[in-house]
C-alpha cells in the first residue's frame, strides 16, 4: 500500500472502476468485483481526497459511516464525512468477507474489517462490521450504492488477521 497505489488512485477521481465483462454472474466473478472494489476504496483513502472517496459512490449512494452518527445520502454529505475521517489516516484491511451476487449488476460484500488510525498523534486500531452494496452503472463502472460500517458491539481484545485472498 505504497505511494504508487495512492498516485494511481488519483486517476479514478470520478468513476470507480469499469469492467463490462465483470458481470456478477457467478460467485467467483462477484468475489473479484468485491476485491477490486475494496482495492479502489483502499486506494481512494490513500489519496487523502474526500472528493475521490465521494466519487466511488453511485449518485444515489448512501453511507452509514463508522465514526459518525449522521447518515450521508448525497455526494456532498459523503464528501463532508470523508473530510474528517481522512484526518485519521485510515488504513483498512478485510478480516472476514462474505460475497453474494444479488443479480448481474449488484453485489453484496459484507464482513469484518479493521482500521489502523492515528487519533491525536496516537496509533490505534478498531474493528467493525461492514457491508458494501456494489452496483454496476449503465456505463459499466461499479459504484458503491450503500456502505454501512459499525464498530463491533463487544470489545475485540486481539487484533484480527488480514484475510488472505486469491484476488
Amino acid at each position: 500500500v505504497a505511494l504508487c497505489a495512492a498516485a494511481a488512485a488519483l486517476a479514478f477521481t470520478a468513476p470507480a472502476f469499469a469492467d463490462p465483462a465483470a458481470k456478477a454472474k457467478d460467485a467467483k466473478a462477484a468475489e473479484k468485483v468485491a476485491a477490486k472494489g475494496f482495492g479502489m476504496f483502499e486506494s481512494g483513502l490513500k489519496t487523502g481526497s474526500p472528493k475521490t472517496m465521494a466519487g466511488l459512490f453511485a449518485p444515489t449512494g448512501v453511507l452509514q459511516p463508522t465514526v459518525s452518527n449522521k447518515v450521508a445520502d448525497t455526494s456532498a454529505e459523503i464528501e463532508e464525512y470523508f473530510v474528517s475521517f481522512l484526518k485519521l489516516s485510515p488504513k483498512p484491511q478485510i478480516n472476514e468477507r462474505y460475497v453474494r451476487a444479488l443479480d448481474d449488476n449488484t453485489i453484496l460484500d459484507a464482513g469484518v474489517w479493521s482500521f489502523d488510525l492515528t487519533r491525536d498523534g496516537k496509533a490505534e486500531w478498531v474493528t467493525a462490521r461492514y457491508s458494501f452494496l456494489w452496483e454496476q452503472q449503465a456505463n459499466g463502472d461499479w459504484k458503491i450504492q450503500h456502505l454501512h460500517s459499525s464498530l463491533m458491539p463487544e470489545k475485540v481484545a486481539t487484533r484480527p488477521a488480514a484475510l488472505k485472498s486469491a484476488y
